[in-house]
């Protein structure tokens, strides 16, 4: 799902959440507009966490009986009591399906089971035949009669910072719909490493490939989710994790040599860059880190040249005969430039490279870290 999803952002085809007053069991298209706007795709409720296919039933079938829901009351309302399980409907909330009725995230988990709770109340008293005295009641003039309206508990007006609202998301939904921590950086995480996620989960044994390093090495990056830290036997401290970019997931160990050198980089939700072998014994692809790193990204334009500054009197055969060997390497669509004194050249499109193929950390490595930007 991770893979459709991931094209569909690249061929900017939108993606929504389950939505209570659109979606089905499973996925489905929304039609475009008249003026030939493409159409959407809407996540099915039978999607997310702890929402089971009785409860979609039940939902859908009001939805189709008596038309869209006004607002999460108006939800609660008409339901079958039996879908208003506090934790289905958290679960509904934290994966967005009453986004399409304006109310925030984190509002409504502040309120939502009270709203329930006194929803159900009112109904059990309506089935029963109660009336409350204040119900018997005739209105002063000029007020209105009191309704369940008059009751509404409030939903706050606040909202879950990104990453947790996100977060929440994947947990809901196994993964990143309405955005993700990496969506703006990834052409610069791109160039960082070699691999995607994906490549390094589809290549063969590290070795056996060109796409691998001599020594066995991938390098790799993503953001770091489902971080454990524990213990092994002999008292040292290791950690494991999912390490995620647009595409795919991979599990990754950290054993205690590299966990002493690199453990203080590791947080839930960091975006990494790994460089480490893949283990391939098990039917599962993993990936063992043996060097972390900690970029700081910001959003690169797609396309956007590699600079290289080169002093002058760096400009030497070696060098150029040094150059001209990476660049054959790595040969790719990204325009590469070279700064020498006040002029800025850029080289012929039979230079172009791959930014995403490791060239930019190999270039850094030749020319110093402060003679490459991207």
């Amino acid at each position: 799902t991770a893979v459709y999803l991931a094209e569909c952002r690249s061929l900017r085809i939108g993606v929504r959440c389950p939505d209570i007053n659109a979606s089905a069991a499973n996925f489905m298209t929304l039609p475009g507009d008249e003026a030939g706007a493409m159409g959407t795709i809407v996540f099915g409720l039978s999607a997310i966490r702890n929402v089971g296919s009785a409860i979609v039933d039940l939902i859908v079938q009001e939805r189709e009986t008596n038309g869209p829901f006004s607002d999460f009351y108006d939800f609660c309302l008409r339901v079958d009591p039996s879908v208003l399980n506090k934790r289905a409907v958290e679960s509904l909330v934290k994966a967005g399906a009453f986004d399409s009725l304006g109310h925030p995230r984190q509002g409504l988990c502040l309120v939502a089971e009270e709203i329930i709770d006194r929803t159900l109340m009112r109904r059990r008293e309506k089935e029963q035949g109660i009336a409350t005295l204040f119900s018997t009641l005739e209105p002063a003039e000029g007020e209105d009669a009191l309704s369940y309206d008059d009751t509404r508990v409030p939903i706050p007006d606040c909202e879950f910072e990104k990453t947790e609202r996100l977060s929440s998301e994947k947990e809901m939904l196994g993964l990143y719909v309405s955005d993700h921590p990496l969506l703006g950086i990834e052409h610069a995480l791109g160039r960082l490493t070699e691999q995607s996620v994906r490549e390094v989960l589809d290549s063969p044994p590290a070795g056996a490939s060109a796409d691998v390093t001599a020594s066995g090495l991938v390098t790799t990056g993503g953001i770091v989710t489902s971080l454990v830290r524990r213990y092994t036997r002999r008292g040292e401290l290791m950690a494991t994790f999912t390490l995620e970019d647009l595409e795919a997931a991979i599990e990754v160990f950290v054993f205690p040599k590299t966990m002493q050198e690199y453990g203080g980089l590791l947080e839930q939700d960091a975006v990494v860059v790994i460089r480490g072998r893949t283990d391939n014994r098990d039917e599962q692809v993993k990936l063992v880190a043996m060097e972390i790193r900690r970029p700081e990204l910001a959003p690169a334009a797609d396309g956007a040249p590699i600079v290289v500054t080169l002093p002058l009197h760096r400009l030497t055969d070696s060098m150029v005969g040094q150059l001209r060997e990476l660049v054959a390497d790595h040969p790719g669509e990204t325009a590469l430039h070279v700064r020498v004194g006040d002029k800025e050249l850029r080289l012929a499109s039979q230079f172009n490279v791959n930014a995403r193929g490791g060239i930019v950390g190999a270039l850094k490595e030749l020319l110093g870290p402060n003679a490459v930007a991207y």
